[in-house]
């Protein structure tokens, strides 16, 4: 393994090499009309005319690791990637995760080995390449050569530190857009629109309305298209039990996504989520509909792709979850005209006194991209992600190409066709593999929904009126029967919540070496054995069951685990805030 020293000098003789140049300032990101610099328009390519911060567009590879998979990826001979490489020179030679996901397993082997592409998006990995010295401090490469980067992140630059003791910037938060404003709700507990039409509507608002819902309809329809029905099915292979089995105990119980842990948002002491008493009331509710035959019972045996198999079929009445998780099946009812066996969602808590906090902010934080010791030409690169970052190259990767994937009217208002919004909502697949719009938003920082561009445009191409547009018959019937316009209308809003001053803390730095590491896997084994066979327990037997679970997290050494979070926290809030604590 590198020692830091071994990084901090490669990166010192890095920097020693580059010549100092002039960049542009930030503006307020908190504004949701953005000003941009007159030298930044929509057709020049995000430099300053320096000639060392002009951009080379000679034919230039970077090498890629991407922790989620990319199943429409089409190594950029998609609309978008080819017109990407014809004004930058830069193709993608990339790989993406297709096995544990985030790159658990690849990750750590590229750390062993240092062997590693140029440019890698490590989701909650990146820890174990900078303990091993594979990644570089970009803070001077971005105050040289990126006037974009530091115009969108603007004030948050402080919250791309790394660390209270260590400040260097080792990655660019590329998942969330800056001022994100979300107008959908995508999540949450999804019910088929054929359900709720024949029910007439039902009231969905706590666990015993959603399972009234489920169990009303499968007494009238026991069978979907000749096989039985499904009431609920959960994911539980492998990662994906915390999106359909795990988070759920925490959004239904009133509190924010903060990974395995709950945080207390006055003291900041974190303790495993599992061991709030409300959360063990959720898991005794999916105890009960196991026992009522509610659940299916291949929940914890069946694979990610038999899963979305039976959603595909038709016949699962009701998800827990999200979107882009169940995402593939859906699209192929979609593609087959079955838009009513879409799914609804509903902001479904253990009881009307706590709120699903699925919309309350955490600011600027998120999983991003790091330039690795591997890279030639690191300078290269960073005037890459800043053109990509640049008006241009957001408006390109959100929008696609003008007079292809959009118009602009007269009034200057860019619009989606109706061909084109119809493909992105019933044949989504395909049309992100042929246009490559929405493929390539990692590679770059980028402003959110909601947020204007100087020619009063959104940056993004998701909006209400386009949001809308792409409702189906179905789901436009299902809004209509609960008065809203969107789903996100059913659930509590930005403003009811304060921003996270912790900001993601399932994406928080944390020891990759000691006891932390060992700890934590022992604590996820037990959760992973345990949660099931809770679930799958005799009523009788639940609490037996969920109490041995909490104290074999405790006998693992859930509480010095905790303890070692707890400061870390507290360190993260100091360096963001400049609280002392």
């Amino acid at each position: 393994m590198k020692s830091k020293s071994i990084k901090t000098a490669f990166t010192l003789m890095l920097m020693s090499s580059m010549l100092i140049a002039g960049c542009g300032g930030g503006n307020n990101n908190n504004k949701n009309v953005i000003d941009t610099p007159a030298d930044n328009g929509a057709k020049n390519t995000g430099n300053n005319a320096a000639d060392d911060t002009a951009m080379d567009t000679s034919p230039f590879t970077i090498s890629f690791f991407g922790g989620d998979a990319s199943p429409n990826w089409n190594k950029m001979q998609d609309e978008v990637g080819k017109v990407i490489t014809e004004k930058t020179g830069v193709t993608i030679d990339a790989e993406f995760d297709v096995g544990s996901g985030g790159g658990d397993q690849k990750i750590p082997m590229m750390a062993a080995s240092e062997d590693v592409p140029d440019l890698i998006f490590a989701k909650g990995n990146l820890s174990i390449l900078v303990d091993a010295g594979l990644v570089i401090d970009l803070t001077e490469l971005i105050d040289k050569y990126a006037p974009n980067l530091k115009k969108v992140y603007g004030d948050n630059m402080n919250r791309l530190k790394y660390s209270l003791d260590d400040q260097s910037i080792y990655q660019i938060p590329t998942n969330m857009g800056v001022g994100q404003q979300s107008f959908d709700a995508t999540g949450g507990f999804e019910i088929q629109h054929r359900v709720l039409k024949e029910l007439g509507y039902p009231k969905v608002r706590t666990l015993a309305d959603y399972e009234k819902v489920l169990k009303d309809y499968v007494a009238l329809h026991p069978e979907t298209d000749g096989q039985p029905t499904i009431p609920l099915t959960l994911n539980a292979d492998d990662w994906k039990i915390m999106i359909t089995v795990t988070n759920p105990a925490f959004t239904t119980t009133g509190a924010p996504d903060d990974g395995e842990y709950y945080v207390d948002p006055e003291t900041y002491e974190a303790k495993l989520h599992y061991k709030r008493p409300e959360e063990k009331e959720y898991f005794r509710w999916l105890n009960g509909m196991y026992a009522q035959g509610l659940l299916d019972k291949d929940s914890f045996v069946q694979k990610d792709d038999q899963y979305k198999a039976k959603v595909a079929s038709g016949r699962v009445l009701g998800l827990i979850s999200q979107e882009w998780e169940y995402s593939d099946g859906e699209n192929a009812l979609k593609a087959a005209g079955k838009d009513e066996y879409t799914y609804a969602h509903f902001p479904v808590t253990l009881s009307e006194e706590y709120k699903d906090h699925s919309f309350m902010s955490t600011g600027i934080d998120g999983y991003g991209l790091a330039i690795t010791t591997a890279a030639k030409d690191p300078v290269r690169i960073i005037k890459w992600l800043d053109w990509m970052s640049s008006d241009e190259g957001q408006v390109l990767r959100s929008w696609g190409i003008e007079g292809k994937h959009y118009t602009v009217n007269a009034e200057g208002k860019r619009e989606v066709p109706a061909e084109i919004s119809d493909r992105k909502a019933n044949d989504a697949a395909n049309f992100a593999k042929e246009t490559g719009i929405g493929q390539y938003l990692i590679f770059g920082a980028r402003y959110g929904d909601g947020v204007k561009d100087s020619t009063d445009n959104y940056y993004t191409a998701t909006f209400p009126d386009e949001i809308v547009a792409a409702y189906s018959k179905a789901e436009k019937e299902s809004l209509a029967g609960y008065k809203a316009t969107t789903w996100k209308d059913l659930f509590p809003k930005e403003d009811e919540f304060p921003v996270k001053e912790t900001g993601a803390l399932y994406n928080m730095p944390v020891p990759t070496d000691g006891q932390y590491q060992v700890i934590f896997k022992k604590t996820q084994d037990i959760v992973r054995k345990r949660i099931p066979e809770a679930i799958l327990s005799k009523p009788a037997d639940f609490d037996k069951v969920y109490d041995a679970f909490i104290a074999e997290l405790d006998k693992a050494g859930a509480q010095d685990m905790e303890k070692e979070f707890t400061e870390l926290v507290k360190k993260r809030v100091s360096l963001w805030t400049g609280k002392d604590l």
